[in-house]
């Protein structure tokens, strides 16, 4: 009886620093013991419920409501897009927990936290879709509409009408979760009134993860403590779709060639935020200065001396502190 023939063994052709390693029969294996510089901040200043807001995809979303007394007379709604290159992160890593406590608990809001789908295992455009799929989620909510319970629990007393304000939402988005919040501004905007009672009156694009095959003068820059371009590109690698690996792809690039045309677009308020030391500072400042130049009411704030997720690294950080601010005044001056 003859041996079995010898097949060679898989290896890896993609590492993402450590967490995700793709392998060459197309294999995905996840690390679970994802370290964090932080723990959970857990100051009972706000109760967190978690819902399944897709049973299909089995995904997730966290809410954030604050305990004291709210001063307005209804809870503004945050709803909040994580970063991690379409790659990696979770609401229910440390990073996003940590910042939705401290907005929630600062700004006296209601924080709507998601989770979406992550490559390679699901590539663009799924997460865009699932952050779609999650304001009508809450869309169904605001409705009152209920829904089966699930280990997540469906409680409606959430989402009362006399709390929660939905006529006023506002779209924060970090890194990848920033890419997501720009194609959200599109979609929602092109059709708001499919999504009453739910008011999206703002977005806020942190270091929007955009990319081009045209390099920015910052991409080219001194790399940062833990992002580099070889990392980014790695990204955008793992993330594409399939045969269409060009960083000039629809959801990478707002202004390549195969990307619909902005102008004629309604679009809500942006706010963009970059550190000054970022590899994607650049794109943010042209997606800003195009959009005002196309009319659109958008503003573009850079950091001195911060790098890439300085807010979600450290969101009690002095520099979080002024973000906090700026996020305050920004929906404030867009809640009418």
């Amino acid at each position: 009886m003859g041996s079995l023939p010898d097949f060679p063994k898989p290896y890896v052709i993609e590492d993402c620093m450590g967490a995700v390693k793709l392998y060459n029969n197309g294999t995905v294996l996840r690390c679970n013991d994802t370290k964090f510089k932080a723990s959970y901040v857990e100051d009972g200043s706000v109760q967190y419920k978690d819902y399944l807001y897709d049973p299909k995809n089995e995904l997730k979303l966290r809410v954030y409501k604050p305990i004291s007394g709210n001063p307005n007379p209804r809870f503004p709604v945050i709803f909040f897009i994580h970063g991690g290159g379409f790659c990696v992160g979770s609401f229910s890593w440390s990073n996003s927990h940590n910042s939705c406590i401290r907005l929630a608990s600062t700004l006296k809001v209601l924080v709507v936290s998601i989770d979406y789908r992550l490559a390679p295992e699901r590539r663009l455009p799924a997460a865009m879709e699932d952050a779609f799929n999650a304001v009508k989620w809450l869309q169904r909510k605001a409705m009152g509409l209920s829904e089966e319970d699930n280990e997540c629990g469906g409680d409606a007393a959430w989402f009362k009408i006399s709390e929660v304000d939905f006529d006023r939402v506002f779209v924060v988005g970090d890194s990848s979760g920033g890419n997501i919040a720009h194609h959200l501004a599109v979609r929602v905007g092109s059709d708001s009134a499919g999504f009453d009672p739910v008011r999206v009156r703002g977005y806020v694009l942190l270091a929007p993860f955009f990319g081009g095959v045209d390099r920015t003068k910052s991409e080219e820059g001194p790399s940062e403590t833990v992002l580099n371009l070889d990392i980014l590109d790695m990204f955008w690698r793992l993330c594409l779709p399939h045969g269409e690996a060009s960083r000039d792809h629809f959801c990478v690039n707002p202004f390549g060639p195969w990307s619909p045309s902005l102008e004629p677009l309604k679009l809500d308020p942006i706010l963009v935020v970059a550190g000054e030391c970022e590899l994607l500072k650049d794109r943010a400042k042209d997606y800003a200065k195009r959009l005002k130049e196309m009319g659109k009411k958008i503003n573009y704030i850079e950091f001195e001396g911060e790098e890439h997720g300085f807010f979600t690294d450290d969101p009690y950080s002095e520099p979080a502190n002024k973000f906090v601010e700026i996020l305050k005044k920004f929906i404030y001056e867009n809640s009418t």
